[in-house]
């Protein structure tokens, strides 16, 4: 890749000759991506950044070469000595077999935090809500983005959801750190708890636990649905959101557009050892080499970057020569609007248009501060907490199925014992025996449970005995859960209509 050099203004070059020179992966990435890395480099040098650029490769190419995750040893090296990293969009092929790179980068380097924020510049790029200006925190490596999926049966698929407490902690402890360090008065979380009862409610549990902590700062639950509607109808509502990894990442999408555009919306992935700064939009292939991509988003998440490794006066002039231009009309496609903007532009001459206005504040936009907005914070851990008393008290053996309800029952009972007994049988998650209803809708997949009868004991001795029954029973049985108790309480959740 071609290095960026750039002619520094007097003021700026003596900032970067005195600032020390931090190195920083940069990629490139595909589509749009490398336009407006370009466009962003080119204003953070002139800007006076510090950095000493060290570019890899990523992306579809390196997926088409056979490296299934998008990226390649010697850059995963790169990344671990740098600790920063700038990222341009990259391109997942179409098809099966390629993992997604932002995720393997993300959950590889424990980036858990993932911080976007969504403001509305009102009235110079159009929103409805012009006093938005929330920031939503991310989980970044658990719930369903484990990504660990499979097929079953010929109807059935499963993804599994995995939530640890250590995950919800952290990045509940980093809401609320965060929102301590930048003066803001709430944090709320989203779940769906009401529903999924032992996931998000750890989730929304573990939120209560550490909000107690911070008793200066606001704190509110929402079930998400509700509160996505609450989110898109009145956002002025909302200050900090924290949410688990999907939630958090569809609606940081919908709070960065009806903020004005997702063009306009940066990323902060945050770990204990390492930091990816990113644009929240994807490559847009179809605009790629036209010189028409808006370069905000990436820009804005170099201005993160700079005030995450200590040179805060670089992204403050990064920030307020961005928020002057925006203030000026000079727009790129996607935010331009007759009446309000003043002159289309391209990627680059958008870009050079900042730099003109390094040294400048916006005049009716709120300005960056970053030099005196944040007060340093370390990145969370979690409590570590002594085991529970774990007891196994039965299984649930799924199969693969295509008789009724109550002839299956009559096949799984001839299993149980004077120890357990079969005491339900669920089709995804609606119990269908006993006393099941006949309009209940089933697939071929079926939940069995079987748990220790009331004064007895369950043992694994006892589910490979249940399993050699059912393998002789010509059963086709697909996965298990063993059930446990902790502390006493159930580990499981009940069938509905249980």
């Amino acid at each position: 890749m071609t290095p960026i050099v750039a002619q520094q203004h007097p003021t700026a070059a003596r900032a970067a000759r005195s600032a020390a020179r931090v190195p920083v992966t940069v990629a490139f990435g595909d589509g749009i991506g490398p336009e407006i890395m370009k466009a962003s480099l080119k204003v953070l040098l002139e800007a006076g950044a510090g950095i000493a650029l060290e570019p890899i490769e990523i992306g579809e190419h390196v997926y088409r070469d056979g490296h299934t995750a998008g990226i390649t040893p010697e850059s995963w090296d790169g990344l671990r000595r740098t600790k920063v990293f700038y990222k341009a969009p990259i391109t997942t092929p179409q098809g099966g077999g390629f993992k997604s790179l932002n995720v393997t980068v993300r959950k590889t380097l424990g980036l858990f935090a993932n911080v976007r924020p969504s403001v509305a510049y009102h009235p110079f790029v159009a929103t409805k809500h012009p006093g938005m200006d929330v920031v939503i925190v991310r989980e970044n490596e658990e719930d369903l983005y484990a990504g660990i999926e499979h097929r079953q049966t010929d109807e059935v698929y499963q993804c599994l959801k995995l939530i640890s407490r250590p995950g919800c902690e952290r990045i509940a402890r980093y809401a609320f750190a965060y929102a301590r360090a930048h003066g803001r008065r709430k944090v709320t979380c989203f779940t769906k708890d009401n529903i999924m009862k032992l996931t998000d409610g750890l989730f929304h549990r573990v939120f209560d636990e550490v909000a107690a902590e911070y008793p200066e700062i606001d704190n509110e639950h929402w079930i998400v649905d509700i509160g996505a509607a609450k989110l898109a109808d009145t956002p002025q509502a909302f200050d900090v959101i924290v949410m688990p990894n999907l939630y958090g990442d569809v609606l940081s999408d919908v709070a960065a557009q009806i903020a004005g555009s997702v063009g306009l919306a940066p990323s902060a992935n945050i770990g204990e050892h390492c930091a990816m700064f990113e644009a929240i939009h994807g490559s847009a292939p179809r605009r790629a080499g036209q010189d028409v991509a808006n370069p905000s988003g990436l820009l804005l998440a170099g201005a993160m970057m700079m005030a995450h490794i200590g040179q805060p006066e670089v992204a403050e002039r990064v920030h307020n020569a961005w928020l002057a231009t925006i203030e000026d009309g000079v727009h790129t496609y996607d935010i331009f609007k007759d009446g309000v903007s003043r002159r289309k532009v391209g990627t680059m001459a958008f870009a050079d248009a900042v730099i003109e206005r390094l040294g400048r504040a916006p005049r009716t936009l709120r300005p960056a501060a970053y030099a005196s907005d944040a007060k340093p914070f370390a990145v969370p851990r979690a409590t570590p907490r002594p085991p529970a008393r774990k007891e196994l008290v039965g299984i649930d053996v799924f199969v693969h199925a295509t008789k009724p309800a109550e002839e299956l029952a009559r096949e799984m009972q001839t299993a149980a014992n004077d120890l357990f007994a079969l005491t339900m049988i669920t089709n995804r998650g609606v119990k269908v025996w006993p006393n099941g209803l006949p309009e209940t809708f089933c697939t071929d997949h079926w939940r069995c449970r079987y748990l220790a009868k009331p004064g007895k004991q369950f043992n694994k001795a006892m589910a490979l005995e249940l399993l050699a029954h059912l393998t002789w029973q010509g059963i086709d049985f697909v996965k298990t859960e063993h059930l446990f108790t902790f502390d006493g309480e159930p580990g499981y959740s009940l069938g509905q209509g249980q």
